[in-house]
């Protein structure tokens, strides 16, 4: 899928799970990773949303022209949003809340058009069930290292991906990027 060369579009991330799926869908596009601050109070799913607003306005101020989208994705347990853990002790401890429970993923998109300043954010929701975790399959998994840059101390592309009872909703909403929306919404910007 080639884009407009008029309006380049703009990854604005660092996430190469989210590089990589934006590519798998065909388009063509450069990145930057804007600096915003990831500090918001509230529900996880207007966390994200606010979070990915951020990101796409504070990338905006670098481009005079193109699309931009960035993206924010939150895991919540009962209403509580679980962000990356700190260290190995607070992966553990959210991957033991998510054993044997049904949480929520939550990820916010925002489209920028930087010359006309349209603005459009979503939010997707996607739910996943663990299956009952031991604490050896937890603290295996945490010495992976994969847990800690993860929202919710995990990757379902991953190695927890065996932990996955089961799925309401997309899957790549939960890896961080929610393809089937970030196509509908490009698609309105006339990607």
């Amino acid at each position: 899928m080639t884009n407009d060369t008029q309006r380049p579009l703009i990854l604005a991330s660092g996430s190469p799970r989210r590089r990589e799926l934006l590519a798998k869908m065909g388009y063509t596009f450069e990145t930057c990773s804007p600096d915003v601050d990831e500090h918001v109070e509230g529900l996880a799913r207007d966390i994200v949303m606010t979070l990915a607003r951020r990101k796409a306005l504070a990338a905006a101020e670098r481009y005079d022209r193109g699309v931009i989208i960035a993206s924010d994705t939150l895991v919540s347990l009962d209403g509580a949003p679980l962000g990356k853990p700190e260290d190995a002790a607070d992966a553990h401890r959210m991957l033991r809340a998510l054993s044997g429970r049904e949480h929520e993923v939550f990820t916010g998109v925002c489209l920028i058009d930087a010359q006309t300043g349209r603005l459009q954010v979503r939010e997707v929701r996607t739910g996943v069930t663990f299956r009952a975790l031991t604490d050896a399959e937890i603290d295996a998994y945490i010495a992976t290292g994969e847990p800690m840059d993860k929202a919710g101390a995990y990757a379902i592309q991953g190695g927890a991906a065996p932990f996955v009872a089961a799925l309401d909703g997309e899957f790549e909403n939960v890896v961080g990027f929610p393809v089937i929306e970030v196509k509908s919404m490009l698609a309105e910007f006339g990607m």
